[in-house]
């Protein structure tokens, strides 16, 4: 018999790699299994977070201009949306003993920020180690992609942000660099190639998921 407790399950990869779409399949199959469950992602989550979601990702810059964001303000901008997150969303639901599934968390700070716009790794770490408060992913799954055909999934979109129009190169770093972050702690982490449409990924990530819950 299952036994109610918190979780914390996170999912990241770069765009076009079905990690959004992976994490909505799990969410809707352990509501539909009774699980207590709860789907958010980052930036966001909240109805502040959820706002300066909208001024990182859309138009957050004058285009006549051309002005924008310094990568460090950037990155402030993503950390301040996280406290909120962690303060309002997903420290209440597991102190409540629910599952928490978030598309994206600190891992994508890292191969974004850190790895693909070099922003300081110590500043990073030194806002986590205040904001993160011992709250810690059980499993974060990786969704690998061939670069090729994410750019086809990026391309069928109809509406873009500007972390959709990255280049091919960029792209190919920043997934280095989730696949690097992955290298490091192998228990806690679970990559999957999910380069091809097809239901595999949602089973892999389904039956290792209820290993872990004891289900």
């Amino acid at each position: 018999m299952y036994k109610k407790k918190s979780f914390f399950i996170t999912f990241e990869g770069i765009e076009g790699s079905g990690k959004s779409y992976q994490a909505l399949k799990l969410y809707k199959k352990l509501k539909k299994l009774k699980l207590a469950s709860i789907l958010t992602r980052e930036p966001g989550g909240t109805k502040n977070a959820e706002r300066i979601r909208k001024l990182i990702l859309e138009d957050y810059f004058d285009q006549n201009s051309g002005e924008k964001f310094d990568k460090y303000t950037d990155t402030l901008l993503y950390l301040a949306a996280r406290n909120e997150h962690i303060l309002k969303v997903i420290k209440p639901a597991l102190t409540k003993k629910k599952i928490v599934i978030c598309d994206r968390f600190i891992d994508s700070t890292l191969a974004y920020q850190v790895y693909g716009k070099k922003v300081d790794k110590k500043l990073v770490n030194v806002i986590h180690k205040h904001i993160l408060n011992n709250i810690n992913p059980n499993i974060t799954f990786i969704l690998k992609v061939n670069i090729n055909a994410a750019l086809k999934r990026l391309n069928k979109r109809k509406i873009k942000n500007r972390y959709d129009k990255f280049s091919k190169n960029f792209y190919i770093n920043v997934q280095k660099a989730f696949l690097n972050i992955a290298k490091k702690n192998k228990r806690k982490y679970f990559v999957l190639d999910n380069s091809e449409d097809n239901k595999e990924t949602e089973n892999v990530i389904l039956k290792k998921t209820m290993k872990l819950l004891g289900v």
